[in-house]
């Protein structure tokens, strides 16, 4: 079964903009004009997470959006073809980040893997940042009085629950189920597990989840730190963070670990899951309107 998007047409009205990383279309939404937004994703989530942002900002501002090599619908390669690493997910953004050309400092908005993948680019552009909106995510390692999920650990370690997300599209579906405390209209479920349609096309899925960095011996763990140590850099950055309370992942250890990376930033938490935007989205936009006009 392949992908429809004109089933979400409604709920995704956006024109695809496609970019090549240097062997692979990297699929992007290039929404309106003015001050810029970059607003990068999660696993396993894409672009359509953001719909509602860019719906509304895009009447005054420039709202950009790409989506992960291996997510929404940018090209899914498997694992000859692409190393699947925090590394290569911060070059793929800076890639396209620099042709992009923006003409004025940007307002970086993160969710879930956004948060390491997104800051990773700031931290490589600290003067193209204009402010920082935070949704559920880290950038740091997991907070010391957080025990690791069980449930992303057995996605991480079990060779049975690669295959099984790969065979039944399992991550994203529990992901899909799980991260709202509204019901998740038909449309709206199909678009946050449509992308991934076929075994091959849910490798990006699986591999998101092996490469959270744990340890100094997980691939990723260097350049984590990396990320972590680079936000001293926004200290006196704008930023404003939005905190679903009722995420049983990114829970509210580490809405209080971000406290002590940002101490001057504005938070806010909501009666709200993962994906906080699908039963918060016109609190937040309200939130966020009132940041814009005073930061």
């Amino acid at each position: 079964m392949t992908f429809d998007v004109s089933r979400i047409k409604e709920q995704y009205p956006f024109k695809s903009h496609f970019f090549d990383t240097g062997g692979l279309k990297l699929h992007y939404v290039d929404e309106g004009e003015g001050e810029p937004f970059f607003m990068v994703h999660g696993n396993p989530s894409w672009s359509f997470l953001y719909r509602g942002l860019i719906k509304h900002f895009s009447t005054k501002y420039r709202m950009v959006a790409p989506d992960h090599i291996g997510c929404g619908m940018s090209e899914k390669p498997q694992d000859d073809r692409y190393s699947f690493t925090l590394k290569s997910r911060i070059d793929d953004l800076e890639k396209l980040f620099d042709n992009l050309n923006f003409q004025k400092p940007v307002n970086l908005v993160v969710h879930d893997w956004g948060g390491p993948t997104g800051i990773g680019l700031a931290v490589r552009r600290p003067a193209m940042i204009k402010r920082l909106i935070i949704f559920n995510t880290a950038a740091f390692r997991l907070p010391s009085e957080r025990a690791f999920p069980w449930p992303l650990w057995a996605f991480r370690n079990l060779s049975v629950a690669d295959y099984m997300n790969c065979a039944l599209n399992l991550f994203s579906v529990i992901t899909a189920k799980t991260s709202t405390v509204k019901k998740m209209d038909e449309k709206v479920y199909y678009g946050f597990t449509g992308p991934y349609d076929s075994f091959e096309n849910r490798v990006a899925v699986s591999r998101f989840v092996q490469d959270i960095p744990l340890s100094e011996n997980d691939p990723s763990y260097k350049q984590l730190m990396e990320v972590e140590d680079g936000l001293q850099k926004f200290k006196n950055t704008p930023a404003l963070i939005c905190w679903g309370k009722k995420d049983f992942i990114f829970d509210l250890s580490f809405f209080r670990e971000w406290k002590k990376h940002l101490p001057n930033a504005i938070y806010r938490n909501y009666d709200a899951g993962h994906y906080l935007l699908e039963d918060s989205l016109d609190e937040i936009i309200a939130e966020i309107s009132k940041f814009l006009q005073n930061a």
